[in-house]
């Protein structure tokens, strides 16, 4: 029963199946590979670009150089001289300012320098003249032999330093280099106190060994014709020494005989505050200075 059947599914598997599996596969699409090799087949080779080469542009030639006609040099014309401005007025002094001084030149007439003094002798043992403490033989052939005009010193000014201590060696510093003055020491006379030099001690600044106007008062007519005398100290708090006031008196007394008279009288001896301008007052040498027996020379 079975035999018939077994040899239908048989000749069924062997003719008839083969056919249909080939027209399935048919229908399926071909490998990548054989598109792949197709497309390298069918595709266009690159095109080489072609080097186009530049064509070089002519280079210009130089223009020759025209010279332009040279213009004939102008004349030299000199520039117009500089108007020189006008001086100016001179303003009118003060009324303490204003004091005659009389002309110096080179040739002008000196002071004598005075006589030495007479030695002692077997009738006279005490010698001849003052004795002095404080002017030393060194500081009065110093005042002697500075070349004093005639008629040219007519006041003897008094300052206080308004420092505690300080030499003419210091003041000459300070004015030099600080108050920028030419001349250095203000001053023509310094007394010391004893702190930076001997108390008493008379030192001459060089304004008085070669005869130059003074830089201690506020005023261009009197430093021409006032010498200046500093005593070391600040006078608003302390008073002067005994031995700078004899030093002073000394020192006043021998200037007063060395400058000579004018119109005969001595040279007035004032204090600071006395002579300078009323522009520019100062309290000058101190309110404890004895201003009492500082008048007595005049």
């Amino acid at each position: 029963m079975f035999a018939p059947r077994l040899i239908a599914v048989v000749l069924l598997t062997a003719f008839v199946l083969p056919p249909l599996a080939d027209a399935a596969t048919t229908g399926k699409k071909k490998p990548a590979s054989s598109q792949a090799a197709k497309r390298k087949t069918t595709s266009k080779k690159p095109i080489a670009k072609k080097t186009i080469a530049k064509k070089k542009k002519p280079t210009a030639k130089p223009k020759p150089a025209v010279r332009k006609p040279t213009a004939a040099p102008r004349p030299y014309i000199p520039p117009p001289p500089i108007p020189t401005p006008p001086l100016p007025t001179p303003t009118p002094a003060l009324a303490d300012d204003i004091v005659v001084i009389s002309k110096s030149s080179l040739y002008e007439e000196l002071e004598p320098p005075p006589p030495p003094p007479t030695k002692s002798s077997w009738w006279w043992p005490f010698g001849g003249g003052p004795t002095y403490k404080y002017l030393t033989p060194a500081v009065r052939r110093a005042i002697d032999n500075a070349p004093v005009p005639r008629n040219k010193w007519r006041y003897i000014i008094v300052h206080n330093s308004g420092t505690r201590q300080g030499n003419a060696q210091a003041f000459d510093f300070y004015h030099r280099r600080v108050r920028k003055m030419p001349n250095g020491l203000a001053y023509h006379f310094v007394i010391g106190n004893g702190t930076s030099s001997s108390n008493g001690k008379i030192e001459i600044g060089p304004r008085w060994s070669r005869q130059v106007r003074g830089g201690h008062v506020h005023s261009d007519y009197m430093n021409g014709i006032a010498l200046g005398v500093c005593l070391v100290g600040d006078y608003n708090r302390d008073q002067p020494t005994k031995a700078q006031l004899e030093a002073l008196d000394e020192l006043i007394r021998y200037l007063r005989q060395r400058v000579g008279k004018i119109d005969r009288k001595p040279a007035a001896v004032k204090p600071h505050r006395e002579v300078n301008p009323p522009r520019w007052p100062t309290d000058c040498p101190g309110k404890r200075f004895p201003y009492s027996w500082l008048r007595r020379f005049n």
